[in-house]
């Protein structure tokens, strides 16, 4: 099979970084599903990976967001069958998606929505993933049409994971969305994506935020630069307040500073299920497919914004650039062979 993989650390402007390789088809085997895969999209795990795993010369194969047909399966599966369209995220400690085939655990495979195509259902499962389980699952954030009394902090809201964040948080529960960007065209698209507010993080961010909610905040999403942020942040939350975040702060952060007002923070990592196998692994699964209905129903959509073309060493190089210069507006996908 056609794949795409690395066998060096290399900077994305050397033409080695990402070569085409032809490697055997894997097999299912247990609750493996074999899945042709159709289109992908980068993340920034990708390029970290990329940059911090030596793969010792080896065919490392990247990339941990997928769509695409179950074309066999393993001999315990249950929730699939050859035919069906899936999108998913994938493990990281296994063969990444970045193939013509890929075998991924069944469950942490969701149904791919029935109205998107699979360039546009491949931005989704990372991003879904790890917003849902921010929210829902590390934050304990009420769903439904409770009173509107609390407000949710999102930084770095036109990115992808922020893009899901703001909808779910819109459309899935009652509190107010203020969003961080600092650009117009990344206002404008945190807008669209249902932010109630979008303040600019460069700058007093502080007085940016309580202009528009002046009792300061209940949750904190903190998607980029957290240690640029995080005094800022601590201000800003209202006591008993909790925090979240997902990236790799550069410096340590001072957990002291959250006693006074007994904030709390809580790390997601939305691999975890599937590295530990946990018990709830198949939330996953679960997840995913209520988020396609969601699509399906119209509630929440998509957040490819460029296509760049079919999957290959080439455009996968320009998909890690863009990617790397954190300038990236919702999701870059690629798809086809």
């Amino acid at each position: 099979m056609k794949a795409v993989a690395y066998q060096q650390m290399l900077p994305i402007t050397d033409a080695q970084s990402l070569i085409d390789v032809e490697l055997p088809q894997p097999a299912p085997q247990g609750r493996d599903l074999l899945v042709r895969v159709e289109a992908v999209s980068v993340n920034p795990v990708d390029t970290k990976i990329r940059q911090r795993v030596d793969p010792a010369g080896a065919d490392k194969v990247l990339g941990w967001d997928a769509a695409g047909t179950v074309v066999a399966v393993g001999a315990d599966v249950t929730l699939f069958k050859p035919g069906d369209d899936v999108y998913y995220a994938g493990a990281i400690d296994r063969s990444g998606s970045n193939a013509q085939f890929q075998l991924v655990d069944e469950r942490i495979v969701g149904r791919k929505p029935s109205t998107l195509d699979f360039a546009q259902a491949a931005a989704l499962p990372l991003t879904t993933i790890t917003a849902w389980e921010m929210l829902f699952d590390r934050l304990g954030v009420p769903r439904g049409s409770t009173p509107r009394s609390g407000v949710i902090l999102v930084v770095g809201g036109a990115g992808g994971v922020g893009s899901m964040a703001i909808q779910l948080i819109r459309r899935l529960t009652n509190f107010t969305v203020v969003a961080t960007a600092s650009r117009p065209d990344t206002q404008t698209w945190a807008t669209d994506m249902g932010a109630h507010h979008v303040v600019n993080h460069h700058g007093d961010l502080v007085a940016a935020v309580k202009a528009v909610a002046p009792q300061g905040v209940d949750y904190v999403l903190s998607l980029t630069h957290t240690e640029q942020h995080y005094a800022s942040l601590v201000e800003l939350l209202k006591p008993q307040g909790k925090l979240a975040l997902i990236d790799d702060p550069a410096t340590p952060l001072d957990i002291r500073l959250l006693k006074q007002k007994s904030l709390s923070l809580h790390w997601e990592f939305m691999y975890t299920r599937s590295l530990f196998h946990t018990e709830d692994m198949q939330a996953q699964h679960q997840l995913l497919n209520e988020a396609a209905d969601l699509v399906d129903a119209g509630v929440l959509r998509t957040t490819l914004r460029d296509n760049l073309g079919t999957i290959g060493a080439a455009n996968l190089r320009r998909a890690h650039a863009q990617v790397e210069s954190a300038s990236t507006i919702g999701k870059v996908v690629l798809s086809g062979w």
